[in-house]
């Protein structure tokens, strides 16, 4: 039967339309999962199956994060791997890692889930690299389908051990033909092309120094011909480069070209080294980023230029990164990092709130290759978002609320409907039993930390 939900009253609607309207007193009105009017409230319908009162609320569309490795939840804060760049911190996991099983990969993933959606994400993408003890990227989707997220699942892949000058041990890597096999199987069982797809599958080799040129080619082939989107790790920090230079006697960027791994089908996370060619290919050919600043500061990878590239027409989205090198999976406390760290690189006026909000929505739908999400009009997909505003948070700042979401305190959300349907409600999760889930995620930790050991 047709459902339908109106959300009224709000203090400013963020509609990130074509106009990036802020409509005060403003309202949305859902059928099904699509919102079929915005406007100010007095000026829509007044009677729905359900109303929700946005009074004292920032209403927008829903944030999207474009990069993450959820299974990492289970390995924030890990003693050997708190002060190390990006290759000591990778040495330091993989063996941790190694002892994954599908009910840690289940389980982390509804517990990284959890965390975005409470602050403000209805779009993410993960990017599973690690297949060790019969671990499947099912196990992902499916803790998707049960707490309500749209959901990019990305088959990542690692092919190169360290026995063929690879960064990862030889007992986490796969066979070349198996990641080809399972990747086609997951994209025939589980990707929806649809216009408000909830599930999206990710062809997803890990970084150039974990898996062949060949791996890379073939990927880029599988995945144009079904149609779905490429992801992987590019020019993330220093040795990052040297390895690139060394191992293919080219930049990333020119590498990421050479395989085929440009085009508005492609995303790659961090580019914190990407040089200034790199960075015009990027731009000519709709070649997509994924932002982490929290991850970049952290392993202290530096500051990618943002500002640079989206002045250079390159589409650019934020991502978490993995708990295990941002130790956080909260999507507004990234926007609050990207507005501050584009600031601290290259001025005060590098990036606004306003900004940093249109990248965490409309960019992140443009690298996702959306045009259905990252906006609150007609016909978009009905994710939204609700922030109350009446905090000790948000005190003093509501002469400008909508800057406030970034300035301030990062918040968690008061109301999340993602496709139509209520996931947070008064500040909580509907569909899932979080204190349940947190207390088997906790003793899992425990488990893998004492594994390796």
């Amino acid at each position: 039967m047709t459902k339908t939900l109106l959300i009224k009253n709000a203090r400013v609607l963020v509609t990130m339309d074509d106009e990036r309207r802020e409509i005060a007193d403003g309202a949305v009105y859902i059928r099904d999962n699509v919102i079929e009017q915005v406007g100010r409230s007095a000026d829509l319908p007044q009677q729905a199956d359900e109303i929700i009162d946005a009074a004292n609320h920032v209403v927008m569309p829903g944030l999207v994060n474009t990069h993450h490795h959820m299974y990492q939840s289970l390995t924030r804060v890990i003693p050997a791997a708190q002060n190390g760049e990006l290759f000591n911190w990778l040495t330091n996991l993989y063996p941790i890692w190694a002892n994954l099983t599908p009910e840690m990969v289940h389980v982390s993933t509804l517990a990284a889930m959890s965390e975005l959606i409470l602050s403000g994400c209805t779009t993410s993408s993960d990017h599973l690299y690690i297949y060790p003890n019969g671990c499947k990227l099912d196990d992902s989707i499916e803790a998707a389908g049960k707490i309500g997220m749209r959901f990019y699942a990305a088959r990542g892949s690692m092919s190169v051990g360290q026995s063929k000058g690879g960064l990862p041990p030889d007992r986490v890597v796969e066979e070349e033909g198996a990641i080809l096999k399972d990747t086609q199987r997951l994209i025939e069982t589980y990707n929806d092309a649809g216009r408000h797809a909830m599930q999206r599958i990710v062809v997803a080799p890990c970084s150039p120094f974990s898996v062949s040129r060949d791996l890379m080619k073939e990927a880029a082939t599988m995945a144009r011909s079904f149609g779905v989107s490429l992801h992987t790790h590019l020019a993330e920090n220093a040795n990052d480069i040297a390895y690139s230079r060394e191992k293919f006697n080219m930049t990333p960027a020119e590498y990421a070209e050479d395989c085929g791994w440009v085009g508005h089908d492609v995303w790659h996370a961090h580019c914190v080294q990407l040089d200034d060619d790199g960075i015009y290919m990027f731009g000519r050919t709709g070649t997509g980023i994924a932002h982490c600043p929290c991850s970049n500061m952290r392993l202290a990878s530096g500051i990618a230029p943002i500002r640079k590239m989206i002045d250079s027409g390159v589409p650019v989205g934020l991502g978490v990164d993995g708990c295990a090198s941002n130790d956080s999976g909260h999507m507004m406390g990234e926007v609050r990092q990207a507005m501050l760290l584009q600031r601290v690189g290259f001025g005060p006026d590098a990036m606004t709130a306003r900004q940093a909000l249109e990248m965490a929505t409309l960019g992140g739908a443009k690298v996702l290759n959306r045009d259905d999400i990252g906006a609150l009009k007609p016909g978009m997909s009905a994710d939204i978002v609700m922030f109350k505003l009446d905090t000790i948070g948000f005190a003093g700042a509501l002469h400008d609320p909508v800057a406030a979401l970034v300035f301030c305190t990062p918040p968690n959300v008061s109301y999340s409907i993602i496709n139509g349907k209520v996931v947070v409600r008064d500040g909580a999760l509907c569909t899932i039993d979080l204190p349940v889930v947190i207390e088997r995620h906790n003793a899992l930790a425990h488990q893998l930390a004492l594994a390796a050991r």
